[in-house]
């Protein structure tokens, strides 16, 4: 029997308890990623978050088919240019390289965060025939219109007759205006501001472009959510999750889409993810508050005083709850990487200690309660911090019997052997954490920078320059780089 769970809807706006569709077995549809640049930081934290849900579900016996599709056609900007058309271009590359060569990379950041691969992972360029066929039920059904070659959702009719429009983003049909991103020189196109293109008519000069019935072209970025989701999820499914800024215009027009092709509210719940912010302000390129997760790996950013593993951001993105903002610091991620090491560190001594108490122990009701509160947690809408907390407030135990500040008889074999099991349930099979096996492999090597660092500091306060240059040169040379922070030095490789 599974675990009964409660997940936050964003289209009822409420925690509901979580009945699927069918016994036993979840539907769950996530929005992937635009492959035309590599992927960024807050991506992941979205697709750490969905794993972690992925994980959990299957944990608790249910049986999940998990679908994440690739964009690689029709992500328009807002001056209506193909994200992948511009990613050709600035690559000199044709598009279907660009796309190749971004999943590739796509795929090696997501093994780097230890994230299980999805079920199917549908392109949208080999689903063509799929979205050409939905938008033709959309016109059939009559809630979209051609206009010079181009097909448009017609948002008024379909907000007249179902009421529907604007149920999940909370907005008023009046105030959508030209919101949506698709192709904004086409706008007197339109019969409203707020229609968006199911197909577009392509120029001479664009690159990915297909034959339809109304003209050579290329399908709108909604539609290939909406017609891969129906392919291999059904007309109706389970969980529909995603980023928080494709509640609109990407999910709000999903919708609109099933909906107007068969009548049918795509999925049951929606998820989204919301905001990774830095130093507590937005992600911007243009005023430099950003950073790439090879640059937080390695450390090669001013924002961070020293690189940091992949489990240790990994962590750190469970550290708050898929729904609230993450406000990545240098502080917070220190933080996060004491919190990690003293999380392994009691899992060792977990694994290393053997206590064969017969009978109940008096520490033994208060570590089954903060387990059983764990996954009580994570049956609460995926609360991943709490349930942190509960292993954390079980850390001190754990030490306390390593250091003999607490008696082996005080907890019975049974008590330790259901931590042990459920401790690393919780942290590799749900958490989706590992060892650092980088950290434990340069053990050594770490321990001798530490001390290469103490003597260069000894030479610098003792004004000896020569023997401080030299010792920074000869890294640099071994391509290991000193970064000098305000409380302190690390190193990374280069």
């Amino acid at each position: 029997m599974q675990r009964q769970i409660q997940v936050y809807n964003s289209l009822t706006r409420q925690k509901e308890v979580f009945t699927p569709l069918h016994e036993g077995f979840i539907g769950m549809y996530v929005c992937g990623p635009t492959v035309y640049s590599d992927v960024h930081l807050g991506n992941c934290r979205t697709f750490v978050s969905f794993d972690v849900i992925y994980r959990y579900l299957q944990f608790i016996g249910y049986k999940v088919r998990y679908v994440r599709n690739i964009t690689d056609v029709g992500h328009l900007l807002d001056d209506g240019e193909d994200r992948m058309s511009k990613g050709a271009k600035q690559n000199n590359l044709e598009p279907m390289e660009v796309a190749q060569k971004y999943t590739v990379g796509f795929h090696d950041m997501m093994r780097i965060f230890n994230t299980l691969p999805p079920n199917i992972e549908p392109r949208a360029t080999g689903h063509i025939i799929e979205q050409i066929e939905m938008v033709q039920a959309i016109l059939n059904n009559g809630y979209a219109y051609i206009a010079n070659g181009s097909v448009y959702f017609d948002t008024l009719k379909f907000a007249e007759k179902t009421g529907e429009y604007g149920r999940l983003s909370g907005r008023v049909i009046d105030e959508l205006l030209a919101e949506s991103r698709d192709n904004l020189k086409n706008q007197d196109e339109k019969r409203h501001p707020s229609d968006f293109a199911i197909w577009m008519k392509a120029s001479e000069e664009h690159l990915m472009k297909w034959n339809s019935p109304w003209s050579v072209g290329f399908p709108g970025w909604h539609l290939e959510c909406s017609a891969m989701s129906t392919k291999y999820l059904g007309e109706h499914f389970d969980i529909h999750g995603g980023g928080n800024d494709l509640k609109f215009p990407h999910h709000e027009n999903e919708i609109a889409q099933n909906m107007g092709s068969c009548g049918c509210q795509p999925a049951t719940y929606w998820l989204h993810t919301n905001m990774l912010l830095m130093n507590g302000k937005k992600m911007s390129k243009s005023d430099g508050n950003t950073i790439s997760p090879v640059e937080l790996f390695t450390g090669d950013s001013p924002h961070v005083t020293k690189g940091y593993s992949p489990m240790v951001v990994r962590f750190f993105f469970l550290q708050s709850h898929y729904r609230s903002t993450n406000d990545l610091t240098d502080e917070a991620l220190q933080a996060a990487e004491k919190g990690f090491k003293r999380l392994m560190e009691a899992g060792k001594i977990l694994t290393s200690t053997v206590i064969d108490t017969a009978g109940e122990g008096p520490l033994d009701k208060d570590i089954l309660e903060a387990m059983e509160g764990a996954f009580a947690d994570m049956d609460d809408d995926f609360n991943t911090p709490r349930a942190l907390s509960r292993l954390f407030e079980l850390v001190p135990i754990i030490n306390s019997i390593k250091d003999q500040k607490i008696s082996k008889d005080q907890i019975s074999k049974t008590a330790w052997d259901t931590l042990q099991e459920k401790w690393f349930h919780l942290l590799f099979d749900v958490f989706g954490l590992m060892e650092d096996t980088a950290s434990a492999a340069n053990g050594p090597v770490d321990g001798l920078m530490q001390l290469i660092i103490e003597l260069r500091q000894q030479a610098r306060d003792n004004k000896d320059w020569p023997t401080s240059d030299k010792i920074r040169d000869t890294l640099q040379e071994l391509e290991i780089v000193i970064k000098d922070g305000k409380e302190e030095t690390s190193w990374t490789f280069k």
